[in-house]
């Protein structure tokens, strides 16, 4: 049934080419954003998970907003 739907339906053919032709060109453009990176920020970005929070920035005795009460 979907094959006899899909065969009626003019220029299907056009949509997988252009499907895929489309694909590859997002894949390029990620593939060169990719390699134009620049090393020193990619390893900064890298060590960003690794680095300690500051601890004054969490107490809840400097934050501005009052603690939270349950009634």
């Amino acid at each position: 049934m979907i094959r006899d739907t899909l065969s009626h339906i003019g220029g299907i053919g056009l949509y997988g080419i252009i499907s895929i032709a489309l694909f590859f060109a997002v894949f390029l453009g990620v593939l060169i954003w990719a390699f134009q990176l620049k090393k020193p920020w990619l390893n900064t970005m890298a060590q960003l998970p690794l680095e300690p929070d500051d601890p004054a920035e969490h107490h809840p005795l400097t934050t501005s907003q009052p603690p939270y009460h349950h009634d």
